[in-house]
């Protein structure tokens, strides 16, 4: 009889949303409760499939925060687990090393959360089950620089061996290195598994041993787009293991590409957006999509786009609402106009597209200064969100450059609007 488990990481239960509570309260309601959903639906998982054990790979909570009812929530649903005699592996990460509730919550006797210290559990292979030894060991503060490998107990012979392990591997976009290691040094420890965390995008690989790292159940902003997933994993009575993913997103993320070249109309341009917003949706299997929409391709509307942009958001979000469980997070305008911008010969809105375009954004004096503003600007990010603006000096400046070009485009199409108007 196999042996049964779920594998999840980076669960970061009730993570604040600003970038979104800013904007629309009731999409930042939808996705701050994302992440308890996304969990709940793991233990309705963990009962469904009738697992063994469950393994959380470190950071189920988002740092310092001292909220009890979260605390309450977590431990409710590890109750649920323990009376349906399935036992829970737990290692803290970078995230809950900052956390008192970790410390301090009482969990069931079922649930083993593993100490500042390798630990190795032997769970005895009962009824036919084979012999598993599940090792793990948590982080006892914030930042781990180095390897926690050497420090994990060497495996047990005539056992399935399994490691949980809170890591950077050998690092990623975003992520600060955290006990750094690599596949390599993975497999050299002749475990048979390694769950992992720590990194928010799944990652698999095969072999004698199997190295998973499932990333988040729950995009949590733009930048987590994509589906989400646990891993169910099944190790049978000759010891080979076999996994699958579980999709667990409560809403999915995802950005879309809305090509309007050739579109001359404005109900032909919202037409566009829904018809790219249905097809996405159709994709999705979360029960929320969150789309951001980015627009190009060469309009005779995209002055009109830069002008109008929130009449332009109004109706797609109409739209979007009407299609229900889809909300537009962001329009981007990268779309460009079929022709010049149409104003008269002399009209001084040419003439200051003309100075925009040839003598100040290609200028030595305002490229330095803008980059001197953009790197001022990423020392004040937090380090997971600088390659935001650029990975080196190069794409920093590609990114600056890009947002004065886009200002002075909205600025050009405000003062076309304008006149126009004057004009009527």
């Amino acid at each position: 009889m196999a042996f049964r488990f779920v594998h999840a990481a980076d669960i970061h239960l009730d993570s604040p949303l600003r970038s979104l509570a800013l904007r629309n309260p009731e999409l930042a309601d939808l996705i701050g409760n994302a992440t308890r959903q996304a969990f709940t639906g793991i233990i309705d998982l963990c009962l469904a499939e009738e697992v063994d054990a469950l393994f959380l790979a470190g950071d189920l909570y988002d740092g310092d925060q001292t909220s009890m009812k979260t605390a309450r929530y977590f431990a409710n649903q590890l109750h649920r687990l323990d009376q349906a005699g399935i036992r829970v592996f737990i290692v803290r990460g970078n995230h809950d090393a900052l956390s008192r509730i970790t410390k301090e919550l009482v969990l069931p006797e079922s649930v083993k959360v593993f100490s500042g210290r390798a630990e190795a559990i032997a769970i005895e292979g009962a009824a036919g089950k084979p012999r598993v030894v599940i090792h793990g060991m948590s982080f006892a503060q914030p930042h781990a620089p180095d390897s926690l490998l050497p420090r994990y107990k060497p495996p047990v012979e005539g056992a399935v061996n399994v490691g949980i392990l809170h890591t950077s591997l050998a690092g990623a976009p975003g992520h600060d290195p955290y006990a750094p290691c690599s596949v390599a040094d993975l497999r050299a420890t002749d475990f048979r598994y390694w769950a992992l965390g720590h990194v928010h995008k799944r990652f698999v690989a095969d072999g004698p041993c199997t190295i998973v790292m499932p990333g988040n159940p729950q995009g949590r902003d733009i930048n987590e787009a994509g589906a989400r997933s646990v891993t169910l994993g099944t190790i049978a009575d000759d010891g080979s293991i076999r996994i699958e993913e579980r999709y667990t997103s409560v809403a999915q993320f995802e950005r879309t590409v809305v090509d309007t070249s050739g579109i001359t109309e404005w109900r032909d341009l919202i037409a566009a957006t829904a018809k790219a917003m249905e097809g996405t949706r159709a994709s999705v299997a979360a029960g929320h999509l969150v789309v951001r929409l980015k627009i190009v391709g060469k309009t005779p509307l995209a002055w009109r786009m830069r002008s109008d942009l929130d009449l332009l958001r109004a109706d797609v979000e109409h739209r979007a609402a009407a299609m229900g469980a889809c909300s537009v997070e962001k329009l981007e305008i990268e779309c460009q106009p079929s022709g010049t911008l149409p104003v008269s010969s002399g009209d001084p809105i040419a003439e200051l597209r003309r100075l925009i375009e040839s003598e100040i954004v290609r200028s030595d004096a305002f490229q330095r200064e803008a980059l001197e503003i953009g790197e001022e600007l990423r020392g004040q990010l937090p380090q997971e969100c600088r390659h935001l603006l650029g990975a080196d000096e190069a794409g920093l400046r590609d990114f600056v450059l890009s947002l004065a070009q886009d200002g002075a485009d909205d600025v050009l199409a405000r003062l076309h609007a304008q006149a126009k108007a004057g004009e009527g």
